[in-house]
């Protein structure tokens, strides 16, 4: 699934794009992307709109419209949203939505999973998307401080759970969350509340470091994300712990391990990586 830095690169490689264009036409050719609005009642009140800004919050693209209205995307596990020009191919299986711009270019909404999900709404009704409604804070905001992060572990779950929870953090995903606890040297198994002030602080770090770094490469294209001009991340080739079990870590040689907490896969250094929460 895309995470914060893929969303974001997305967002960055369609804002030339898209900014200042209006939306000439609508093409929905898969309904259940709509699960708030009705099809034709969606296409009729988006053409003709102007976009104004592209903004991001969390894993969700926010289309600032021009009516006060805002058209927001959910990319989900294999969502694209792809710029084409003249040469924009005929729409295929995966195609679920197709937007012209008065450019002449168009954005196609590819999605092999089929979970994207597109609403439109305007700013009373954002609360109506709950996964929008309950986000944490971004992580890479001035409000992102240690006190605040510290406030969001407090909990008895494993600290990668809590990275990986949407109302506590907002677009961390596991990729992400595994390279930040190595970078910090916390283990994934560690709870939340014992996590000490020292640890807390790496943590914090950690995050801003690993993240940033993340979008500057453009984000990790492991199976089939690209950014909206078909260009693939490169932050894959800088992976630790990520999709390395069995190989020696970069810094201690210690063979990389794997478990499942909650469900999700976690990847980590069993000698670097501390257990005692310190």
């Amino acid at each position: 699934m895309p995470e914060l830095p893929e969303v974001e690169t997305v967002r960055r490689s369609l804002v030339p794009v898209v900014k200042g264009q209006s939306i000439v036409r609508c093409l929905i050719l898969y309904d259940r992307v709509l699960p708030l609005n009705e099809k034709t009642v969606f296409c009729a009140d988006l053409v003709g709109r102007v976009i104004c800004d592209l903004r991001r919050r969390g894993k969700y693209l926010v289309f600032v419209l021009d009516n006060a209205q805002y058209l927001v995307i959910h990319l989900r596990m294999t969502g694209q949203l792809l710029v084409y020009g003249n040469d924009a191919p005929a729409p295929h299986n995966h195609t679920s939505v197709i937007l012209s711009l008065d450019s002449g270019q168009q954005l196609h909404f590819h999605d092999q999973r089929r979970f994207g999900t597109f609403y439109l709404v305007s700013e009373e009704d954002m609360d109506s998307i709950e996964g929008l409604r309950t986000l944490g804070p971004e992580p890479l905001s001035d409000f992102f401080t240690i006190d605040c992060l510290q406030k969001a572990v407090q909990s008895r779950s494993p600290i990668k759970s809590i990275l990986l929870n949407q109302k506590r953090i907002a677009g961390l995903g596991n990729i992400y969350a595994d390279e930040v606890l190595f970078q910090a040297g916390i283990a994934p198994t560690v709870l939340g509340s014992h996590v000490k002030r020292a640890a807390l602080e790496r943590l914090h770090r950690s995050v801003q470091i690993v993240l940033r770094e993340a979008v500057e490469l453009g984000g990790s294209t492991i199976r089939d994300y690209v950014d909206g001009h078909h260009t693939r991340g490169a932050f894959q080739d800088r992976l630790q712990v990520y999709g390395q079990t069995g190989k020696p870590c970069p810094r201690c040689g210690t063979r990389i391990e794997r478990l499942k907490i909650g469900g999700r896969s976690s990847h980590f250094c069993p000698h670097c990586q501390k257990e005692d929460g310190q």
